[in-house]
């Protein structure tokens, strides 16, 4: 690019999302400029640094910093004075010295800026202040001719613990992707905000130095990359790799497609090095069915693209692994794939199932995620409204999809200007969205079991949303705050405090820890505390039954969310492959207990406020159906065959074999009777050789569990014929019936037959 031409650009140049910064004065004839392999660093008068790269293009103008301070609020440089510095490793930098506003008197910030290769690594140091805020520093950047707006990705690294179990993810930082035609470059930083972050400020939070120091890091990784190649690249580990489809979800919808693994591995080293990979593909259950091994050598700062064909099986997921060595480093990566066929789900808006919180995660896109919820045959999205992240309430309406809104922050025993505006407020929105429902609130019985705060919940909030309702002629039903766990004695406050006639749905959460779904102790047994049995499945909804048949009124009953948490390596949590069992467990349970409809809490494993970084000791960050990059759990597609096993289906009783550790459920339906039969011979207590510390080494997901199998004599529909047993996730193979018999080996693990007598248990 010419001088001219780099003026011209400059002096227009519009960061991604159009904002303009600040004019910024022509730099000095005479820049200090540093370079390494792929990457330039222009140091100019005006104290602005000008990032290039290989090929001498401009990418990327740093112009200013910002600061904030609790006593002088937010102050950003204003020019500065470049200078040719040595590093103490004797490589070349170059260091700006900042120009302050006149009201900053004895603050300082020092700016200094080295290469190495694809890499630009930006320090800021902040010194003359007893009272700066360092979580609130920012940097500003130009991005020059980009090809797409910028966006962000969580990084995050694949760890496994020494002591065993499964790997998992850890948080990385996050990287600001910027796109140019056949190049990227990444803003990675240790950690950062997005909602702070805006078309001319990064957010880049500092750590304090000292009693009026503090300092900002950040890297800018240039090349054709992947986010945690570019992540491995900035952090300067040895090895990255990262694995990935061009599939949405890694879904796939046909048997015999093939599935292409794509794999990016990087040498984040400083030297040239050999590096070998080895992958593998496993199925459901755990044969493998693709893998190989290679090497290549890799320079410093290089990336290898290569892909791995796998062909996809039946309905059915594929686990899928990576990983690189070179010398004593290592890295690994995983990812599922998923195969499950397209469904015509008939039972409309009077399907019961849902999903419990916003599907607000929309990668790859809108269109994509909702795609998804229809196949996974989703009819209810608990919030929705204007301005809710996710779905926009227009397009769940044209797709059939019911959606309800649950509102919390009430002002309990706040003045009546305070209680009156939030339930203004929160009834024009319900209003505003034509929910179906409105749940109001949110796990308001806590501490659990106390019943603390009833009266005042149906004096502040409950009866404000209903009164209102009436006033504008609304037909919107009403659900109690989602309680948390069965807490009957809340309930009971509830009902003498005169909420229940304001109800039409009592709505509760039925949390479990590692215990099947069908356990259910009598509630006077149940322990409390955070691994206590008060967090049953079973056990809690006929309580809820119990109370709603006491109170009457005719309630509908609803879960607002239920869960399968898969929290690796913590006995407390369920093992993959048995969140994908007891997905399916809760589901016909719940038909069978008369629930009207299932939020399942929720579609990804994420955090709203931290999308997609890795949360690992974060409980509820493991509720998804799906993994944090989107690919399916086994339980999504144990959701998918509960909601096609179930869809028009109307549960008929219990099944009572004579060996009473077999237990099952009948239901008709429109393909005749259909049994969901398992064994208890193993008990009800999950991960039972578990010791006094959560930590607890989890298995496979392919690794069945499970030590008794017992062989059970059922009825089948005909005397000579086939009977179709199907799997939690929906696999499928058939029995040869004879003399009307047929024999089932069963275990732990639920599975479903068409093709049995409506009497499977006779005598």
């Amino acid at each position: 690019m010419s001088v001219a031409r780099r003026r011209f650009v400059q002096a227009t140049a519009v960061a991604t999302g159009a904002a303009l910064l600040p004019t910024i004065p022509a730099y000095a004839a005479d820049p200090v400029t540093i370079e390494a392999d792929g990457i330039a660093l222009v140091g100019r008068g005006d104290g602005s640094v000008l990032v290039q790269d290989g090929a001498g293009t401009d990418r990327v103008l740093l112009s200013h910093f910002m600061i904030k301070d609790t006593v002088l609020g937010q102050q950003r440089t204003f020019g500065g004075t470049p200078a040719r510095t040595t590093l103490p490793d004797g490589r070349p930098a170059i260091q700006i010295t900042y120009t302050m506003a006149s009201g900053t008197a004895g603050v300082t910030v020092r700016g200094t800026f080295d290469v190495t290769p694809h890499k630009a690594h930006m320090k800021w140091e902040v010194d003359g202040s007893s009272t700066l805020t360092p979580a609130g520093f920012m940097f500003s950047r130009t991005v020059y001719e980009a090809s797409a707006a910028e966006s962000y990705e969580a990084l995050t690294v694949w760890e496994k613990d020494p002591r065993g179990g499964i790997p998992y993810e850890v948080n990385a930082g996050g990287a600001y992707v910027e796109t140019w035609a056949g190049s990227k470059g990444f803003f990675c930083l240790s950690s950062t905000n997005p909602a702070n972050t805006n078309a001319t400020w990064v957010h880049s939070p500092g750590t304090s130095t000292g009693a009026g120091t503090a300092v900002a890091e950040a890297d800018l990784v240039l090349g054709d990359l992947r986010p945690r190649g570019a992540g491995a690249i900035a952090a300067g580990r040895p090895l990255g790799v990262e694995v990935w489809t061009d599939q949405p979800f890694n879904l796939y919808k046909a048997t015999g497609q093939t599935m292409t693994l794509k794999t990016q591995v990087v040498n984040g080293s400083a030297a040239a090095r050999r590096v070998t990979l080895t992958w593998w593909a496993r199925d459901f259950g755990g044969r493998k069915i693709a893998g190989g091994r290679l090497s290549r050598s890799l320079a410093a700062g290089a990336a290898w693209n290569t892909s791995f064909p796998v062909t996809s099986p039946s309905q059915n997921l594929v686990f899928t692994g990576v990983e690189v060595v070179s010398g004593k480093d290592k890295a690994l990566a995983r990812t599922n794939l998923s195969v499950l066929p397209e469904f015509a789900y008939k039972a409309g808006k009077e399907s019961m199932f849902g999903l419990a919180n916003y599907p607000w995660l929309l990668k790859p896109g809108k269109d994509a995620v909702l795609g998804l919820v229809r196949t996974l045959g989703i009819k209810w999205i608990r919030i929705a409204y204007a301005g809710a992240p996710g779905i926009d309430t227009a397009t769940l309406d044209a797709n059939g999809i019911g959606h309800n809104v649950e509102l919390s922050g009430i002002p309990v025993g706040g003045s009546p200007e305070q209680i009156a505006a939030w339930a203004d407020t929160n009834v024009a929105k319900a209003l505003d969205a034509e929910a179906a429902y409105f749940e109001v609130s949110n796990e308001v019985n806590q501490p659990w079991m106390s019943g603390r705060g009833a009266e005042a919940y149906v004096r502040d909030g409950l009866r404000q949303v209903t009164t209102r309702l009436d006033a504008a002629g609304s037909r919107m039903k009403v659900m109690n705050a989602g309680l948390g766990g069965m807490d009957y004695v809340w309930t009971e406050n509830f009902h003498d405090a005169g909420g229940w006639d304001l109800i039409d749905a009592f709505a509760f959460h039925p949390g479990r820890g590692n215990f099947t779904p069908d356990f259910a102790p009598p509630p006077e047994e149940w322990t409390h505390g955070s691994s206590g049995t008060y967090w049953n499945f079973l056990g809690a909804l006929r309580k809820a039954n119990q109370v709603l048949q006491e109170y009457g009124g005719d309630k509908e009953l609803w879960l607002t969310e239920a869960y399968a948490p898969t929290r690796p390596n913590a006995w407390w949590s369920d093992t993959y492959r048995h969140a994908a069992e007891n997905t399916l467990l809760t589901l016909a349970l719940a038909k069978s207990e008369k629930v009207r409809a299932v939020n399942w809490y929720q579609l990804h494993d994420s955090v709203i406020h931290h999308p997609q970084e890795a949360d690992p000791a974060n409980p509820e960050y493991h509720y998804g159906l799906m993994n944090r990059d989107t690919s399916a759990k086994p339980s999504m597609l144990a959701f998918a065959t509960a909601a096609r096993v179930l869809d028009e289906a109307d549960f008929v009783r219990h099944l009572a074999f004579a060996d009473q550790d077999i237990k099952g459920l009948l239901f008709t339906t429109p393909d005749g009777p259909v049994s969901i039969i398992w064994s208890r011979k193993d008990g009800y207590i999950l991960n039972s050789d578990h010791g006094e510390d959560p930590w607890y080494p989890s298995p496979e997901p392919w690794i069945d569990t499970w030590t008794t199998r017992t062989p059970v004599v059922a009825h089948s529909g005909t005397a000579d014929g086939t009977v179709r047993e199907l799997n939690c996730i929906g696999q499928e193979r058939r029995l040869k019936a004879s003399d009307g018999k047929v024999t089932l080996t069963l275990d732990g693990a639920p599975r479903i037959y068409y093709g049995l007598a409506a009497n499977p248990d006779w005598k």
